[in-house]
C-alpha cells in the first residue's frame, strides 16, 4: 500500500508507478479516503526489487505491506483512519439506525410513505425498503421493479437516504440511476464475487455505500471480510460490514444470532459494525433485546424492519417488523447505551 507525501498524486505520477508495478504483474488501485488517497498494490507485492523502486520515488512517503489475506479491509491498513458516512451520521461518532419494510408493497405504496415519515420521527437516520426480494420458494413474491418509485419518493418525503438489496447487475444499475444511496448485498449473494466484482466498479467514482451481510451458513469471519475486499479493491471504501443470523437457526430463533461477533470483527477489520438483529430472531418481540445485545456488544449501527401495521405487511413483515411505537423505544435505548458504552453523554431525541 502506497502513501504519498501529498493528498493526492498527479496523473504523471500515477502512470509513472502504475509502469513500475505492471512489470511484476501488479496492478495499481487507488482508494480514495475522508482525508487523503492511497495506492493500493493488488497482486503479488512482495518483490524488494518493486518496492525499493517505489520507495526511492521523491513523491511516495512510504510503502506498507500488509501480511493479511484482506490488505485493505485490514485494521492495520491504511484505510483504518477511512470514515464512512451517511444520512449525517459519521459511523463510530454516533449510533447509526437504517429501518423500514422487508418488502415494499407496490399496491400501497402509502404504507411505506407513512413508515419512513414514521422511522425518521423514531430516530432512524436511512429508510430501508424491499425492492426486489430472494425467495426460496419460486412462487412467491419476489418483489417488483416499481417499488424502486416508491422507494425514492420517500426518500423525497422525508430527506433520508434510502437503502436497498440488489441480486444481480440489473438491479444494480437500475439503483444506481435512480439514486440509491445504500446497497445492501444480502446472506444468499455475500459469496457471490461475479456481484461484489460488479459492485464494486460500479461505484467505484460514487459515495454510495455498501452493506455487506454475512453468509447464510456460518461464514467463517475471514471469508466474511474477504469478501468485503472485492467490493472495496475497486476504491470505494465505505463499507459496512453486517451480521444477520446464520443458519442453521438456533431452536426459537429465525437464524443463530452472531451479534457476538462484532468483537471478533473489529479484532480484523475497520470496517464498521452495522447488526441486523430482525433476521437473527425472527420475531419481533425479540428484535429490541437482540438491538441492545448487539450494540453492548460494539456495533456501529443497527439495521432494523419496521412498519406502521406490520399486519398490512409483506414478506417478513408480519412476524418481524417492529411498530414505530416499539422501534422508538428501541432507538432511545441503544443510544443510551452506545454512548454509555463509549463514555460520552448521550443526546437522546428519539
Amino acid at each position: 500500500m502506497i502513501l504519498p507525501k501529498s493528498h493526492r498524486l498527479t496523473v504523471a505520477q500515477i502512470s509513472e508507478l502504475t509502469d513500475i508495478v505492471s512489470e511484476f504483474d501488479c496492478r495499481l488501485q487507488p482508494i480514495i479516503g475522508a482525508v487523503r488517497t492511497i495506492y493500493a498494490i493488488l497482486g503479488d507485492e512482495r518483490d524488494e526489487l518493486m518496492i525499493n523502486r517505489i520507495e526511492g520515488l521523491s513523491y511516495v512517503d512510504r510503502v506498507d505491506r500488509i501480511q493479511s489475506p484482506f490488505k485493505l479491509m485490514d485494521r492495520r491498513s491504511d484505510l483504518a483512519s477511512h470514515e464512512v458516512k451517511i444520512g449525517g451520521v459519521t459511523l463510530g461518532r454516533k449510533l447509526l439506525v437504517i429501518a423500514g419494510h422487508c418488502t415494499i408493497d407496490p399496491k400501497n405504496p402509502n404504507l411505506f410513505y407513512e413508515t419512513a415519515a414514521a422511522v425518521k420521527e423514531a430516530g432512524a437516520q436511512v429508510v430501508r425498503g424491499g425492492v426486489w426480494k430472494p425467495r426460496t420458494n419460486p412462487y412467491s413474491f419476489q418483489g417488483d421493479s416499481k417499488s424502486l418509485d416508491i422507494l425514492m419518493e420517500a426518500s423525497n418525503r422525508t430527506g433520508l437516504p434510502v437503502d436497498a438489496e440488489v441480486m444481480d447487475e440489473e438491479h444494480l444499475r437500475m439503483a444506481l440511476d435512480a439514486g440509491v444511496h445504500m446497497l445492501q448485498i444480502g446472506a444468499r449473494n455475500a459469496l457471490n464475487y461475479s456481484l461484489l466484482r460488479a459492485i464494486g466498479k460500479e461505484i467505484a467514482e460514487r459515495d454510495t455505500v455498501v452493506l455487506l451481510k454475512r453468509s447464510l451458513h456460518m461464514g467463517p469471519i475471514n471469508e466474511f471480510i474477504a469478501a468485503a475486499e472485492y467490493v472495496v479493491s475497486f476504491g470505494n471504501p465505505n463499507i459496512l460490514l453486517c451480521p444477520r443470523g446464520t443458519a442453521p437457526g438456533l431452536d426459537g430463533y429465525r437464524n443463530h444470532p452472531d451479534e457476538s461477533i462484532t468483537l471478533l470483527l473489529k479484532e480484523k477489520s475497520w470496517a464498521p459494525v452495522v447488526v441486523d438483529p430482525s433476521h437473527s430472531v425472527g420475531r419481533a418481540t425479540y428484535v429490541p433485546a437482540c438491538s441492545l445485545a448487539a450494540v453492548a456488544y460494539g456495533a456501529d449501527g443497527l439495521c432494523i424492519e419496521a412498519h406502521v401495521d406490520p399486519t398490512k405487511g409483506m414478506g417478513d413483515d408480519p412476524k418481524q417488523a417492529l411498530t414505530p411505537e416499539v422501534l422508538s423505544d428501541t432507538i432511545r435505548q441503544a443510544k443510551q447505551l452506545w454512548a454509555m458504552r463509549r463514555g460520552v453523554t448521550p443526546v437522546v431525541t428519539a
